[in-house]
């Protein structure tokens, strides 16, 4: 009898770490699957501040685009974390433009549409003046 209980106790503890295997990948598909309520339903069209401390939404988010498209990582991890993301998307590609307020940069990056998780970039942009004002007063909490 404690032998039985020992095989399914193993065997219902192999079950549960499948199913937090699984669910744990469900969760990851569904923030970037664009359905309602999702990270990448709620970014689109947005621009997003990006604050480590206290994180932000778009920290949250470029941090999430960062695993999924090991291109943007690896761009990030040279050029560092932008001051805002914008994100869009259309006829299955995403577009995010990375602003560096300090350089007074932008970058326009697209992901592949054939290869999946590939980011091109191009840039740097110069911001204007107008963009540049406009950021730093939401950066700084002066916009009305």
């Amino acid at each position: 009898m404690a032998r039985i209980r020992m095989v399914f106790g193993r065997m219902a503890g192999r079950v549960g770490m499948a199913a937090a295997c699984f669910l744990s990948l469900g969760c990851a598909g569904f923030e970037e699957s664009g359905l309602p309520g999702s990270a990448s339903s709620m970014a689109r069209n947005q621009m997003m501040l990006i604050r480590r401390e206290p994180p932000t939404f778009g920290y949250y988010r470029l941090t999430s685009l960062a695993r999924t498209y090991p291109d943007l990582a690896f761009f990030l991890e040279k050029r560092g974390s932008p001051d805002f993301l914008a994100e869009t998307g259309s006829d299955g590609r995403n577009y995010f433009i990375l602003y560096y307020l300090k350089k007074r940069q932008a970058f326009a990056c697209r992901t592949s549409s054939g290869r999946r998780r590939t980011v091109e970039f191009a840039g740097p942009y110069p911001i204007t003046e107008w963009e540049y004002r406009t950021l730093d007063e939401f950066r700084n909490g002066k916009s009305s």
